[in-house]
């Protein structure tokens, strides 16, 4: 019991000063990133019903996810290279409005086709304001700090407001008539409201610095993403690493809750468990994970949470009763754990003056991979059996990413990012 008590005040005395240490603007990224979380997680679960009920086939779901990620995706070197040249706060500022900008239209729209558009935004906002909050957290945090870093945003976001998200749009969704359209149109309302919120934390709190060399950014774009890719082949390897590591974002995540409501029978008290079950995940398991990654290496974490983002999938298939489907649903959480710490090892691959660029190839590669992935999910869906959705992902990570990621070098002490890099006026 000694033991306990003393413990308890060195720990609460290193995350303060782990706090302390750390640069404002990562501050301000979390504040925001946990808004955004609050946001998408109340609205994440009835989502792709909203699409389905509003005309949409479940082919129709995956282009219209497709659609938005290409357009994301190609914007996405560009952006990166706006970001290394300018510094990311106005760009950050226009990816945010663009995300209340796209629930806008999703609450406005009267068929399936207007969510064509109001995804094509979406993608587009958030590939723009996750884009720029990447390369704020990339340049703040020392490599010592930076997957603890993250799984600290991690857990404020998907964990606490991420929590609270689904239970929000639980209730919402029950007093406004149930998992239809006009039960979940409401939510974007709210979820307009809150992206203003996080506009306004960037807008008044987040400074206009610039990070390590970025002047040294030419004008020529493409003359600078082609520099940024002579790395190495460690970074062509890493493309497809990143590549198939996302498409959960396309392939997955978008079918999973009309898996479980159409064939599974789950109702909105369900749906929204499934995705609390994932940010109690985050709660009790980001920080720890996240600070064994900064000390055994980020690869033998990740290998930790592949094989149970695997599980969850196949017991979303084979599940008997409502409460697998929660437990699938917890198990899915371990993905938003590995997330953040594969992309502590993507950062870890280059120097501060590319990061930008760098982030903004990974996206380009992974958008228009998860864009044709997320078309054929929904092809097959239609035409083989929705389990095969969630079958093929399963049989493409461990068949494909585990033995790249097994290649790849372990970044935890690389020559980049071991100091968190200096800020320029």
């Amino acid at each position: 019991m000694d033991n306990d008590l003393k413990l308890r005040p060195a720990f609460l005395s290193s995350g303060i000063n782990f706090l302390k240490r750390q640069h404002h603007d990562w501050k301000v990224t979390v504040a925001r990133t946990s808004l955004d979380k609050f946001t998408y997680q109340m609205i994440f679960p009835y989502l792709s019903i909203y699409i389905v009920a509003l005309g949409a086939s479940a082919t129709q779901l995956g282009m219209v996810n497709s659609v938005g990620m290409i357009v994301a995706g190609v914007l996405g070197p560009f952006i990166g290279w706006l970001i290394d040249r300018n510094g990311p706060k106005k760009i950050y500022l226009a990816g945010i409005s663009l995300l209340a900008l796209a629930y806008l239209t999703y609450g406005l729209a009267a068929f399936w086709t207007v969510t064509l558009v109001a995804m094509m935004v979406y993608w587009v906002g958030h590939s723009i304001s996750t884009h720029s909050c990447s390369t704020v957290c990339g340049n703040c945090l020392a490599n010592k700090d930076r997957a603890t870093g993250m799984m600290i945003c991690e857990t404020a976001a998907a964990g606490l407001l991420g929590m609270a998200g689904p239970m929000v749009g639980a209730w919402i969704v029950t007093t406004s008539g149930g998992v239809n359209v006009d039960g979940i149109r409401p939510l974007f309302y709210v979820a307009v409201v809150s992206t203003i919120g996080a506009l306004l934390i960037v807008f008044t709190k987040l400074s206009n610095q610039k990070w390590g060399a970025m002047r040294k950014t030419s004008a020529n774009v493409f003359r600078d993403l082609y520099w940024v890719m002579k790395g190495g082949r460690n970074l062509r390897r890493w493309l497809l690493v990143a590549s198939i590591g996302a498409l959960p974002l396309g392939m997955v995540f978008p079918f999973s809750q009309v898996f479980a409501h159409k064939t599974q029978g789950a109702n909105e008290f369900v749906l929204g468990a499934m995705v609390t079950g994932a940010a109690l995940t985050s709660i009790a398991f980001a920080i720890p994970l996240g600070r064994l990654a900064d000390i055994v290496g980020r690869k033998k974490v990740l290998f930790i949470t592949m094989p149970l983002f695997w599980a969850s999938n196949l017991i979303l298939v084979w599940a008997p009763s409502p409460a697998f489907l929660i437990f699938a649903g917890v198990l899915q959480g371990f993905y938003y754990i590995g997330s953040p710490i594969s992309m502590a090892m993507e950062r870890e691959l280059v120097p501060a003056e590319n990061m930008g660029k760098w982030l903004g190839i990974t996206r380009f590669v992974r958008m228009l991979v998860g864009a044709c992935m997320a078309f054929a999910a929904g092809v097959v869906w239609d035409k083989v059996g929705p389990q095969y959705v969630f079958l093929a992902f399963v049989a493409i990570d461990l068949l494909l990413r585990l033995p790249l990621l097994v290649s790849m070098p372990e970044t935890l002490n690389s020559r980049f990012g071991k100091e968190a890099s200096e800020p320029m006026a």
